[in-house]
């Protein structure tokens, strides 16, 4: 069997690697910054291949065959909650992803952020991000704007540039249409080098809001499975009707949190998880309600200040609410139930709000995996002209920020 390897960047807690890994990646390294986060990873992966620190730091001449670079860049300054500055803020990472592909030259790239990078008034600038990720050894001159970089991107001749190039999507997908019980929107780029010639479909989803409302409303059996008295929605079981006839959707239903939750006793009640640890203190206010436990959570927050707590509060059918545990956002987040959080309750639900969910990165990783394993055996590494060193330190001739104490793993605060 041929190995694929994989260098996680922004790693974060590991819900990306972990559903890379479950698809059969091997991890290279892991470069993360949070020490709280760093501790998780070498509980749950090979301790030794974690380096706690700036990406800036980083020596990627240390990094041998890679296949895949995967990774979260910190996206405050994409993100809804953020201050909207982009480029202007000295926390966007992308360069540092840039510059992680164009150094190893892997065969692809995995990287997700905010749904918020697809805003208008950010297209411009991630219209470079794309540009600079297809023509990586296209780099940043010293001094040079990123205006005026874009415009060099954009006038490259295809037929003098001889440097490795890659085919770039990029999708909105909601992780609950591939049975993540969380409503979350992200958008994921992927890239596969050009001369591989491979061909990239991002998966079809396979559960949908429409087969859970059938299953509710239509034949009642989601409430058969969880022996829960049957309730009515004669608007919604109409229309479901009228849309698909006599024939139920073809997908899986969404998963909701009592789905996600089944069998996990209250933290009140005897028990023997011990990241199930009951937190008082949740209240309801406008905008703060929670995630209705008969629906797909809510995206799962780390927060700026602290733990957003109407994202990651359950609310039952009575309307009363609490906070997840550690235990209960892991398995919104489809985590392993035996995964290792290594910090206190607010960090662990930080950690597990910035991650990638496990299954999703199982998906894609899927996907990837099977193109890559069946393009290796004709694959050969195409010559670059890459002028720059690829100094580990020294960042000046790239303009790259320095990673300071606000940078904080595949961050997404205020997501």
């Amino acid at each position: 069997m041929i190995h694929m390897i994989s260098l996680e960047i922004f790693s974060g807690t590991g819900g990306l690697a972990k559903g890379l890994e479950i698809s059969g990646f091997q991890h290279a390294y892991f470069v993360e910054f949070n020490k709280d986060a760093c501790a998780s990873l070498r509980k749950n992966f090979n301790s030794e291949i974690v380096f706690e620190g700036d990406i800036a730091n980083f020596d990627l001449n240390t990094v041998g065959r890679v296949d895949i670079v995967a990774g979260g860049p910190p996206c405050q300054p994409f993100s809804m909650g953020g201050k909207h500055k982009a480029h202007q803020d000295n926390r966007d990472m992308f360069p540092y992803a840039v510059r992680s592909i164009e150094h190893p030259q892997p065969k692809a790239f995995f990287f997700e952020n905010v749904k918020g990078l697809l805003r208008a008034s950010f297209s411009q600038y991630f219209n470079y991000i794309i540009l600079r990720l297809t023509y990586p050894c296209c780099s940043i001159k010293q001094g040079e704007r990123w205006e005026e970089h874009l415009k060099r991107l954009t006038e490259i001749d295809q037929n003098k540039y001889g440097g490795i190039k890659y085919d770039v999507q990029f999708k909105l997908l909601n992780a609950a249409d591939y049975g993540v019980p969380q409503k979350r929107e992200r958008v994921v780029i992927i890239g596969i080098r050009s001369d591989l010639n491979a061909k990239w479909d991002f998966p079809t989803p396979t559960h949908s809001e429409d087969k859970l409302n059938w299953d509710k409303y239509v034949t009642g059996g989601y409430w058969k499975k969880h022996d829960l008295p049957i309730q009515k929605n004669n608007r919604l079981a109409n229309a479901l009707r009228n849309k698909y006839g006599f024939f139920p959707p073809e997908e899986n239903p969404w998963q909701t949190v009592r789905d996600a939750l089944t069998g996990v006793p209250h933290p009140n009640e005897s028990h023997e998880i011990p990241d199930h640890i009951f937190r008082d203190g949740a209240r309801i206010y406008p905008g703060h309600t929670g995630s209705e436990i008969d629906q797909p959570s809510k995206t799962l927050k780390a927060g700026g200040h602290g733990v957003p707590g109407g994202e990651n509060m359950i609310r039952y059918e009575n309307g009363e609410v609490r906070y997840f545990t550690t235990y209960e956002a892991k398995l919104i987040q489809t985590f392993p139930k035996d995964f290792y959080v290594s910090g206190a309750w607010g960090e662990t639900i930080r950690q597990i709000g910035n991650a990638v969910p496990v299954k999703l990165s199982e998906v894609i990783g899927k996907n990837l995996f099977m193109i890559l394993q069946e393009k290796q055996a004709n694959f050969a590494l195409q010559p670059t002209n890459c002028r720059r060193a690829f100094l580990p330190v020294d960042n000046s001739a790239v303009n790259l920020p320095s990673v300071n104490s606000d940078i904080r793993s595949s961050t997404e605060s205020a997501r």
